[in-house]
């Protein structure tokens, strides 16, 4: 779904957003080149697209990003809006939707 990305758009906004959560850059970059599930947003997409990815870091703590596609300079980028650790009952809840996408 998310196709050929050529990087990330952060700027001081998004990286708070996401630092205030325990969240680095590099992990919210890890979860897309891993495997993250992805899901529309339809709720907040009333200016532009929007998602929310599911994904885990490499401590296997699971995280919920959301983030929208943009180009930049020619390029298809992944502009994280916000990313925060989840709690036990939405990683309950997302794992049984994943399972039930998949069959």
């Amino acid at each position: 779904m998310l196709g050929l990305v050529s990087g990330f758009d952060w700027d001081a906004g998004n990286t708070e957003n996401c630092q205030k959560h325990g969240l680095t850059i590099e992990e919210v970059e890890l979860l897309f080149r891993a495997s993250i599930d992805v899901f529309p947003d339809v709720d907040h997409s009333r200016t532009e697209t929007r998602f929310f990815g599911i994904g885990r870091t490499s401590t296997g703590r699971h995280v919920f990003v959301a983030f929208t596609l943009r180009t930049k300079d020619g390029g298809r980028v992944i502009r994280p809006i916000s990313a925060r650790f989840m709690h036990a009952k939405e990683v309950t809840h997302y794992a049984a939707e994943i399972a039930r996408r998949k069959n």
